[in-house]
């Protein structure tokens, strides 16, 4: 699978580390337990197109919001996540 970075271009997935699903909100600090239990341990494993973070490890270090078919693997939308969003050369 090839992960089209908006900063380096199209690389092999295994120069990105996979860091979850790209969904969940954080909670505020002083929410209960069990809504930090539902955030931390549970999660979704839909057939079809999925929101998934990535880190570019081996390249820009950047994080980034990939839209992926879990089915095909086919990729349709890559953005950065965090701080950096906004940023443009």
């Amino acid at each position: 699978m090839r992960i089209p970075c908006p900063h380096c271009g199209s690389r092999d997935h295994a120069e990105f580390t996979y860091g979850g699903d790209g969904q969940p909100v954080r909670p505020d600090p002083s929410a209960d337990d069990e809504t930090w239990q539902t955030y931390v341990y549970l999660r979704a494993n839909p057939r079809g197109e999925h929101a998934e973070l990535w880190h570019h490890t081996q390249g820009c270090r950047l994080w980034l919001r990939v839209k992926r078919d879990t089915v095909s693997h086919i990729i349709s939308a890559v953005e950065i996540a965090g701080p950096w969003a906004d940023w443009s050369p």
